[in-house]
This record gives C-alpha cells, structure tokens and sequence, in this order.
C-alpha cells in the first residue's frame, strides 16, 4: 500500500501532466482564464476540470483529486465548501481594487 507522501507526489505529476496535455492540445489554454468555482481566483484554463457543473482550477483539482486518493472526501462539494472562506476574501480583494479604481 502507497503511504500519503506517495500518494501526493503522485497525484501532483498527474495534475501537472493534465496541464502540459491541454496545452499540447491547444495552446490557446495556457492564456484562456476563468473564475474558479473553488478558489474563486482567475486561472488558466489548462488543467482545469468540470466536476458536477463546478469548474475547478488545477491547483485545486490537485486538492480534489488527493483528499479523493486519500479518501479524505466523498465528493467535490466538499473541497468547494472548505474554500469557502478563500473564495470571499478573493471577492473583498476584487471589491476593494475596484474601489481603488473607481476613486482615482
């Protein structure tokens, strides 16, 4: 049996080969970004999945993908849940710059 170390370092080549395989597949990936439903950052699209209608960034892919290796999880709304609290401080940061903006 694979101990946890094992396990993460594994699925860290795997999250990263995802990566290099959607850019070898279309390089326009490596630029195309999107609001990660998880982390709520802007992320490349390469690397990203879809899990039950939710878009995940590939750091948080690898989050998903070890907690379900380890068995630590039972689905994505788990990991969704637990970022919540990065996912709101993303949106005071995006308010807050914008505020910036808008008073200069």
């Amino acid at each position: 049996m694979k101990s946890e170390e094992e396990i993460v370092k594994e699925m860290q080549q795997v999250v990263a080969q995802m990566v290099i395989d959607d850019i070898e597949e279309d390089p326009s990936l490596e630029f195309e970004t999107f609001e990660c439903d998880c982390c709520g950052q802007e992320k490349p699209l390469a690397g990203s999945i879809e899990y039950s209608g939710c878009r995940l960034c590939n750091d948080c892919v690898l989050i998903a993908e070890t907690g379900f290796a380890l068995n630590k999880i039972k689905n994505i709304q788990e990991v969704i849940d637990a970022m919540e609290d990065k996912r709101l401080e993303q949106l005071c940061n995006f308010i807050k710059e914008e505020e910036k903006r808008s008073n200069n």
